[in-house]
């Protein structure tokens, strides 16, 4: 596999495009994703080095570059929702990731990773961790919350799957015009969209289109781990066929975005939905370290091109 890395690692301790990538490039990684923390002023710089050739990148996480006048650390990529039922919100998203598909095309780079909102509810899948934590998984307790969660879930949600559905229809016919591919994250937090079985909702609504599917390693596994889907693999194999890339990080009980190899998730289970054609993008987070990187990229070679 081509090693890429997201910027995701290291993007909090820079403030230029240059130091960013120099740091990165030094670990050995030809290759990067640029995450949803990077200014204008980072992406302008990080144009420069894709134009030199010292670095390419692969794909951009939405929102790529932040908004405007919004603080690094309060950018996440939900920060404007395409679900949002606030049609000023809803706009203000939709405008912004077609920012993020207009800087893609500036980098020369084919994808964008997409999160597609939300529904508005509290989320209570860290109380759900919380007793996963306790060992309480099997526990009455557990099973009752996580119901709950469900159904209050399923009684609100229609509005706000209905309003991603039409983001993704002006996203889908600009990307088109621009060539550029949109993939559909798994997500993490319960009230986050697409859940599990709303991924064929959207899958369905644009067949033959520029949105295909992108699989999260430890997204999918706390899915798992909190008996949300039977198995990690559900995921795999029914959206496989159109997964454009994948994030890989590994996981421990409910704590994602460590170095692969250092925690509890079998890659080989991955493997066999995983071609030359699939954007593969180590997705670590501080505090991993370069040595833990450098390993990671090794161990998944191994795994992939053994």
């Amino acid at each position: 596999m081509s090693a890429v890395l997201s910027t995701s690692w290291n993007a909090f301790r820079h403030t230029d495009g240059l130091s960013l990538i120099r740091d990165i490039k030094e670990l050995g990684f030809d290759e990067v994703e640029l995450g949803f923390n990077l200014t204008s002023s980072m992406i302008d710089s990080i144009e420069a080095l894709v134009r030199d050739r010292y670095i390419r990148v692969a794909s951009l996480h939405n929102f790529c570059p932040i908004p405007e006048n919004v603080p690094r650390e309060a950018a996440l990529p939900d920060y404007y929702a395409i679900s949002s039922k606030d049609e000023q919100q809803r706009k203000l998203a939709v405008a912004q990731t077609k920012i993020t598909i207009d800087t893609a095309v500036r980098l020369n780079v084919e994808a964008v990773v997409l999160h597609c909102g939300r529904v508005e509810i509290p989320d209570r899948t860290i109380d759900l961790i919380a007793l996963f934590n306790k060992g309480q998984r099997d526990s009455r307790m557990f099973s009752i919350l996580r119901g709950d969660i469900m159904r209050q879930r399923d009684d609100v949600k229609k509005p706000y799957i209905e309003n991603t559905l039409r983001s993704l229809e002006e996203l889908n016919a600009y990307a088109a015009s621009r060539r550029i591919k949109l993939g559909v994250e798994t997500r993490y937090y319960s009230r986050e969209i697409p859940f599990y079985d709303e991924i064929a909702v959207i899958l369905d609504a644009f067949k033959d289109s520029q949105i295909y599917y992108w699989h999260d390693t430890g997204h999918a596994q706390l899915m798992e781990n909190l008996g949300m889907v039977p198995a990690h693999e559900d995921f795999l194999k029914r959206y496989g066929s159109r997964m454009l890339g994948i994030h890989l990080h590994d996981i421990t009980g409910c704590v994602d975005h460590q170095p692969p190899g250092t925690g509890e998730f079998d890659f080989t289970r991955v493997k066999p939905y995983i071609s030359d054609a699939t954007l593969k993008v180590v997705e670590v987070h501080h505090p991993a370290t370069g040595s833990q990187l450098i390993k990671s990229r090794e161990f998944l070679q191994n795994l992939f091109n053994g």
